[in-house]
């Protein structure tokens, strides 16, 4: 960390952990043997890539990507959701989400995977695309409140990561899950766009969609600057899940109780309270986690892994800020310190009285934040 650089204070006390808005609507499995439509996992087939392929003109505003969704509610395998997280995830996501369209692009990553990319905002004459990636058992959905106010002046870009949503997972046709299938899902969606617009992109990642996006960074050029907000690897002796906690999640799934699973990550990770928890589950977005939490052991599992390291990403040579909730759990403070003490371009920003959702509870700190660091070019 050079000179001048605050470094967070791993020492602060963290208070009750502000409730994210949990994420949004999911769309229903295609049955088997029939082609998914739009809005559907798997690979949409040609036709339905000929329709989105660029569907508006760059620059051009188009309706919010989160229209209809009231931000004050505020959301390499996919299995079937199972438990109460199925049938009433879909039939909360029909009321919630009108006027939420199908993906305005597909892009397929390196493995073949298509990646939902949803687009909203104005551009204004020198900015750049923005990128925005969702973290554990969210979807595009979870810049709902943000979005609007970061998209005033640039065009965005929201991904479904794979094994959600509107995007497709290579688990399914044998390629296995690894954190680095998601570094290049990034990668592919940022080298698409920076051809249409001659130029790298900037990114904002949002816990593990901030370690996806620097992962990312590292496998292209075409990533200009990564907003990373509580993203880092832990350093040793600062898990932030008990050596155990994948195993459980995994029983409880096998179990068919996959909101237990959910409650255990938000309780154990995330640093949930019980009254943060009886405001999560009393959501109308609730049982659409649920329906997700079959994607939390892997990640939390890659976590683990070599490519997710403080040393691997450590080695991040572009320009990334990190952004860090005063009031988030002790783990988060510390992986942001190790992390940017070995970051070339790295910097702090933080968030007072912010837990692990300021994009919900401090939309205007968290965009003030944001648009800071990327400016103007």
């Amino acid at each position: 960390m050079g000179p001048g650089r605050a470094r967070p204070d791993p020492h602060r006390a963290a208070g009750r952990a502000d409730h994210p808005a949990p994420t949004d609507p999911r769309r229903r499995a295609p049955a088997a043997g029939r082609r998914p439509r739009a809005g559907e996992g798997g690979d949409p087939g040609p036709d339905l890539w000929a329709a989105r392929g660029s569907a508006r003109a760059a620059g051009a505003a188009g309706p919010p990507a989160w229209r209809g969704l009231d931000p004050r509610r505020g959301g390499c395998r996919a299995g079937p959701a199972t438990g109460s997280g199925g049938r009433d995830g879909i039939a909360i996501a029909a009321g919630l989400g009108r006027g939420v369209s199908g993906p305005d692009r597909l892009v397929r990553s390196t493995d073949g995977t298509p990646i939902a990319v949803f687009e909203s905002g104005v551009a204004e004459p020198g900015t750049r695309p923005l990128v925005l990636v969702h973290g554990t058992t969210a979807d595009h959905l979870t810049f709902r409140v943000v979005g609007p106010l970061l998209g005033r002046r640039r065009r965005l870009f929201s991904i479904d990561r794979r094994g959600r949503g509107a995007s497709g997972d290579g688990v399914g046709t044998g390629v296995g899950y690894a954190i680095e299938c998601e570094f290049k899902d990034v990668a592919a969606v940022a080298e698409a766009l920076a051809a249409e617009h001659g130029g790298p992109v900037d990114v904002v990642g949002h816990s593990y969609g901030g370690r996806c996006a620097l992962g990312a960074s590292l496998v292209t050029p075409s990533i200009r600057r990564v907003v990373c907000y509580e993203g880092a690897p832990a350093p040793a002796g600062w898990p932030y899940q008990p050596d155990d906690l994948a195993a459980r999640l995994g029983a409880h799934l096998d179990q068919g109780d996959p909101a237990t699973a959910l409650e255990t990550f938000f309780r154990e990770v995330v640093g949930f309270d019980d009254a943060a928890m009886a405001d999560f589950r009393a959501s109308p977005v609730w049982p659409l986690r649920v329906a997700a939490a079959h994607t939390i052991p892997r990640e939390l599992d890659a976590e683990r892994s070599p490519a997710a390291s403080l040393d691997a990403l450590g080695g991040v040579t572009v320009p990334v800020l990190q952004v860090l909730g005063t009031a988030s759990k002790p783990a988060f403070h510390e992986a942001t310190a190790a992390l940017d003490a070995r970051l070339v371009l790295g910097s702090v920003a933080h968030i007072e009285g912010a837990a692990h959702a300021a994009h919900h509870t401090h939309p205007d700190a968290f965009v003030l934040a944001v648009e800071a660091f990327l400016g103007r070019a």
